[in-house]
């Protein structure tokens, strides 16, 4: 009898955290093909958080136990395509988008081919040719697409407890299509992995979490504090991709000064 290689044996446990996410996106899909109630969509929002939360910690265990390999690489990323791409465009077509028929199918089919894009692209720049996961950067190229997800679920949840975007879909469509063109877009947003503080990422992360605090204590609901919180993310990376810009064309400039000189 073969005796168990418990080292073989970890390289399962990550894996069963990113099927776990997969679990949730898939019942989270269910219920929204079902009875479209308000309550139907909440318990899949909710899952879609569980699917957040199992897809954080899959990576981390992976570094943890020293597991990371490209069959998990792969398998994170299909997952994500499952969990934060098709059942989120789902919900939001089954909660808002439906009302606008093949309009509103359109949006949230280019939410999650974008989403694809996306991460096939995160792949490719994120894995050597050997096919092992390279060190994580300080900037990733695109919105994350667990991040677009979030501000979806976010924008649901809100919209139950408040009523806030009800019978809006034609802005639900436009925040659904933005988000497909931040995630395939070339601007930078922090991974926050390999975070170093100066000056102005800490007035940055102090604005973000200030702010994100006072929606809180105002609003009194954990979506709505949460979606302010991803807008103020999504707020930074481009704040900071038009700052590169200008100093890149002020640099040009003055070049072009020195040259004429």
């Amino acid at each position: 009898m073969r005796k168990l290689n418990l080292r073989k044996s970890l390289f399962i446990l990550p894996n069963l955290f990113t099927l776990a996410s997969v679990l949730c996106g898939y019942w989270a899909i269910l219920l929204c093909l079902d009875e479209p109630t308000e309550e139907a969509f909440y318990r899949a929002a909710l899952l879609l958080v569980f699917a957040m939360l199992f897809d954080t910690i899959d990576g981390r265990v992976a570094r943890l136990t020293r597991t990371q390999s490209a069959i998990g690489v792969q398998l994170d990323s299909l997952a994500d395509v499952m969990s934060f791409g098709m059942a989120p465009a789902v919900l939001v077509y089954r909660w808002s988008l439906e009302a606008l028929g093949g309009v509103g199918m359109a949006a949230a089919f280019f939410y999650l081919a974008c989403g694809a894009i996306r991460l096939a692209r995160f792949n490719v720049i994120s894995t050597t040719t050997t096919g092992a996961p390279k060190k994580p950067d300080k900037y990733i190229l695109g919105l994350p697409i667990p991040a677009a997800a979030g501000i979806l679920i976010s924008l649901v949840v809100a919209s139950i407890v408040t009523g806030s975007f009800t019978g809006k879909p034609v802005i639900v469509a436009a925040v659904v299509v933005s988000l497909g063109i931040f995630m395939v877009s070339t601007i930078r947003f922090r991974s926050f992995k390999d975070l170093k503080l100066n000056w102005r990422t800490g007035l940055l992360v102090l604005a973000a979490v200030s702010s994100t605090a006072f929606v809180a204590i105002q609003f009194q609901h954990a979506s709505i504090a949460l979606a302010w919180l991803l807008a103020c993310y999504v707020a930074i990376g481009l704040g900071e991709t038009l700052y590169q810009i200008a100093v890149r064309a002020r640099d040009k400039r003055r070049e072009r000064r020195d040259h004429a000189v």
